[in-house]
């Protein structure tokens, strides 16, 4: 009797516990369209919005907004594609994939899997965010495959963990005022002066709500997964395509021994690690997001060996982020309107205007949740909220530092609400988006009450 009561089953609080989360879960099946549907709807919402409350908020502007942003978002789509693809032919190569399966077997219960995947992930995503999301989606679906647990719940743990992104290194908004002479680095343009990272990302406001919301996410999640008979296992998820080389007969034609040769390979190696070490002879070498892609670039090369079997997973990999396609441009039509009418702004500056020196990074912080739902960029955001946030800031003689971080937590936070970039997780994982944004809800009221207390107590 005892250790029924003491059971996942038989414990009552425990079953309270999991049918709150269980009712959260259903709702959003329920709920939560397709994100390109979804995508449809914050738009005529913003376009509402923007019409009757945006200072410039005409109907040509509108129209006007919506198209340059829809069109000028397809260089940065392009680029997440490029970091996915090229992330998930790393994760797809025989030595990485040797690598997952020896980390994935340790993860014989769903508490295991849990405490695995969400430092692994996180400390993926807190080195480059690119990288995160790939390690987390792949390293959930080989967990899957081994061991009995809810995909969906596992999904969700690795996109949680993935949510410190914006409080590591490659954080946008950080290191763009880290940076002297970024566009974006509006700090140095009113004091000329940068905000070093040992004021933002490695500061104790920053990094202890971060490793809390790991440790305390990590916890929450061992708690909550499905009881056995809710649990829904990994299913394949999407089909990978067809090799078209698979069946080539004549394996000593010139194509053939072409494909297969490692000439390529070590050609592109060379012109690509030359170009980095004159960066750094040069001191110019910065981790954006056109560098990250280019060392995924070189690091798959180098795994797969040969140009034919890099070909062949990027191919593979460009399958299973298609649905990216349509998500950016609805995105970057949504940005566009807010900044072009200047509803994003009126937002912002509707937040900083009842701020004090103490609760200005409060302020900054709950704006940019707002901001990020609808703006979902770190860059895109920073660039409408930035403009007011830091001014304010050396007017009140408020924290710099608190308060520009406060804008890049809160988009950690929103994150988990917004499916922008559980696109490309749930794409690579297999599986539909909204059971996972169910439990991403649960990291999204947790992980706010932890930023926002952080950046109000910790110096």
């Amino acid at each position: 009797m005892s250790s029924d009561k003491n059971s996942p089953t038989g414990n009552p609080e425990t079953r309270r516990g999991r049918g709150v989360v269980a009712g959260i879960v259903f709702m959003f099946e329920k709920v939560m369209p397709d994100p390109f549907v979804l995508s449809i709807g914050i738009t005529m919402a913003v376009l509402l919005f923007a019409y009757f409350f945006a200072p410039q908020g005409d109907l040509p502007n509108i129209l006007k907004s919506w198209f340059t942003g829809a069109f000028g978002i397809l260089a940065f789509a392009l680029q997440m594609i490029l970091i996915l693809a090229t992330g998930f032919a790393i994760a797809d190569a025989a030595p990485v994939q040797r690598g997952l399966k020896a980390v994935a077997w340790r993860a014989q219960t769903p508490a295991k899997a849990a405490m695995i995947i969400f430092p692994v992930v996180a400390v993926a995503a807190w080195l480059n965010w690119g990288l995160g999301l790939v390690v987390g989606a792949l390293l959930a679906r080989e967990i899957a495959k081994q061991t009995r647990v809810d995909f969906a719940w596992l999904v969700a743990g690795s996109y949680s963990a993935w949510s410190i992104c914006n409080s590591g290194l490659s954080s946008s908004i950080a290191l763009s005022q880290a940076s002297h002479g970024n566009a974006l680095n509006f700090v140095e343009k009113a004091t000329g002066q940068i905000v070093p990272l040992s004021q933002t990302i490695f500061s104790p406001f920053v990094f202890v709500p971060a490793f809390l919301v790991v440790v305390v996410m990590g916890l929450i999640f061992v708690k909550i997964h499905p009881a056995d008979a809710d649990v829904v296992v990994f299913a394949g998820g999407a089909p990978e395509t067809a090799n078209p080389h698979a069946k080539t007969t004549d394996l000593n034609s010139f194509a053939a021994r072409a494909e297969r040769s490692m000439v390529g390979t070590l050609l592109l190696l060379a012109l690509g690690i030359a170009y980095i070490v004159m960066l750094f002879q040069d001191g110019e070498f910065e981790l954006d997001i056109n560098m990250t892609i280019l060392l995924f670039f070189l690091i798959g090369l180098a795994l797969q060996r040969t140009p034919i079997a890099y070909a062949d997973s990027i191919r593979r990999a460009a399958h299973q982020t298609g649905s990216m396609l349509l998500q950016y441009p609805m995105y970057g039509g949504i940005m566009g309107i807010m900044r072009g009418t200047g509803l994003a702004a009126a937002i912002s500056k509707g937040f900083v205007a009842v701020a004090t020196p103490v609760t200005l990074p409060l302020w900054a912080f709950m704006s940019s949740l707002v901001i990020t739902l609808l703006i979902p960029s770190a860059g895109g955001h920073w660039a409408v909220d930035g403009p007011f946030v830091v001014p304010a800031a050396l007017a009140l003689k408020a924290s710099v530092p608190h308060s520009i971080m406060g804008v890049a937590m809160a988009e950690n936070v929103s994150n988990m609400l917004q499916p922008f970039w559980a696109v490309p997780v749930v794409a690579i994982a297999g599986i539909r988006i909204q059971r996972v944004m169910g439990y991403t809800a649960i990291t999204f009221a947790v992980s706010l009450v932890i930023y926002a207390l952080s950046l109000w107590l910790i110096p």
